[in-house]
């Protein structure tokens, strides 16, 4: 059975990458959607996807994945290409045998603003890129890049996004039966990722450099610090977008992620 000491130097990893990770406003910068040698493509783009995305962490102490549900909508806005990102549902799998959950209610409150892309095309192909862009979630960030997170769970600035009476973001945490608990969480995303169009949709990786403070917990053994850095290859990241009508939502993609996307993977590197 695992031992108290061991699952507690595994929860920070494990909860330091379990939400989904967004981007907020940013302005358009170098080639965007807006040039006449991505025009046709852009057009062809417009829509809304269905996003699936695999993020995938490593510390000293433990391996694990982040997979991600939910929206991308392309539009074009004053000539130039935006993004805006919405997520329904988030899960991990790891190398441990510790549970980590987060409410579908945590993982919607990541609210992005839209975002200018560059388009670029090669042999008939568009490629996208989405910039990094900072957001705060769990917390009000006035400068999201460079305002620091907080360490004190009173701080006027985090906000209960969840809407489950604790401050920040809540993560719950399963070691056994008798060893589980909640982590109250503050977080920065910063995320980025390059696609291509591949038989009508859009895949390639991502790149993520979030950070997080954990600002309270349950029961004191959660409370610890762990490193953890998004693995160097990046095909263990991959992003799939798939077209799918406008009026999509949650509901109706909780119901067919199996038909539209891959299974989930597990760790194995």
């Amino acid at each position: 059975m695992t031992s108290r000491r061991a699952a507690a130097s595994w929860i920070v990893t494990i909860t330091m990458a379990v939400l989904p990770v967004a981007c907020s406003d940013g302005a358009p910068s170098g080639r965007t959607g807006g040039t006449a040698l991505g025009s046709t493509a852009m057009q062809r783009l417009v829509g809304r996807y269905a996003h699936y995305d695999v993020v995938a962490y490593q510390s000293a102490d433990m391996k694990t994945l982040i997979i991600s549900y939910g929206f991308t909508d392309l539009r074009v806005k004053n000539g130039v290409l935006m993004a805006h990102e919405s997520f329904c549902h988030a899960e991990n799998r790891s190398d441990q045998p510790i549970e980590t959950t987060i409410s579908d209610a945590a993982t919607s409150a990541i609210k992005p603003v839209s975002v200018a892309v560059t388009l670029t095309t090669s042999n008939g192909r568009a490629h996208l890129h989405r910039p990094e862009t900072p957001t705060g979630v769990g917390i009000h960030l006035s400068d999201p890049a460079n305002d620091v997170l907080p360490t004190d769970p009173a701080d006027p600035r985090l906000s209960d996004d969840d809407h489950d009476g604790k401050p920040g973001i809540t993560v719950h945490i399963k070691v056994s039966d008798a060893v589980q608990g909640d982590l109250y969480i503050a977080r920065r995303e910063r995320f980025a990722y390059d696609v291509t169009e591949d038989h009508g949709s859009l895949s390639g990786t991502v790149t993520d450099k979030s950070e997080q403070l954990i600002v309270g917990a349950s029961n004191p053994i959660f409370i610890t610090r762990a490193g953890w850095l998004q693995v160097p290859d990046l095909s263990k990241s991959p992003i799939l977008l798939t077209k799918v009508s406008d009026d999509r939502d949650c509901e109706w993609l909780a119901s067919h992620r199996a038909d539209l996307f891959p299974k989930p993977p597990v760790v194995d590197w």
